[in-house]
């Protein structure tokens, strides 16, 4: 995916600054950056979810318009409607629909495809379940059995794993990393920097402007970190910083 000179802004104010950034596919990629720093802002862009007031996103030298079909956005579970009366495995179908068409009936491999999926992410057993009654991490491994139905080559998640137990976190990045090693290109906003090294392959350090961006290893510093949340590495961290 290729972002070229992308800035957004909300009432005059300028939220995003002149985004270029070049991902590879295939990857697991993070965004990182202090509260407010645009993160979420840039996936919306990206997505053509909110209007840029400049630049254009394109995967594989293709518009992002045309290529839905493959792309897959997991929202904030806060941007959820969890009353609305729909079982599990009805929102998982959901994601066959951009290849069968809003209108036409799901057929018994549709059907079959969805309860593969849950059984990939362990939730088969919750199929007929409403998805008010999930917990949260729960609640995105349905997501990402949407998302395998659907068979997204670029899946984007907007912090995933807000509000959900370590436990959890660590089953959901057992699915993305053999979503990546199926080829998938995974892009996700990203809170904890005590993780980063261990799940990104790269990394997008953001302040309203790119701070830097590429291998984790070679990205994931402590001048960096510190250049993008303008603050001392012992208030982010503590003592100690994770390595890359």
């Amino acid at each position: 995916m290729r972002v070229n000179n992308l800035s957004v802004s909300y009432s005059g104010k300028e939220v995003l600054k002149d985004v270029t950034i070049s991902v590879s596919k295939g990857k697991l990629i993070g965004i990182i950056g202090p509260n407010g720093a645009g993160k979420s802002t840039l996936i919306k862009a990206v997505l053509n979810l909110v209007r840029p007031s400049s630049g254009v996103a394109t995967f594989d030298e293709k518009p992002m318009e045309s290529i839905k079909k493959i792309t897959s956005y997991v929202k904030q579970r806060v941007d959820h409607d969890l009353s609305f009366p729909i079982q599990v495995k009805d929102v998982v179908m959901l994601g066959a629909f951009p290849k069968i068409g809003l209108f036409k009936y799901p057929g018994k491999i549709h059907k079959k495809r969805v309860m593969d999926a849950l059984q990939e992410v362990e939730m088969a057993d919750f199929a007929k379940s409403q998805i008010g009654e999930l917990s949260g991490g729960q609640l995105q491994r349905v997501f990402l059995a949407r998302v395998l139905v659907q068979d997204a080559q670029l899946i984007f998640l907007d912090e995933p794993f807000a509000g959900i137990d370590a436990d959890s976190e660590q089953k959901i990045m057992k699915i993305l990393k053999k979503m990546r090693d199926d080829g998938k290109t995974i892009i996700m906003v990203y809170h904890d920097l005590n993780n980063v090294a261990e799940y990104f392959d790269e990394i997008i350090i953001l302040n309203k402007e790119v701070v830097a961006h590429g291998d984790t290893k070679t990205c994931f510093t402590k001048e960096n970190i510190a250049r993008a949340y303008g603050a001392s590495l012992i208030d982010i961290f503590g003592e100690e910083m994770p390595h890359a």
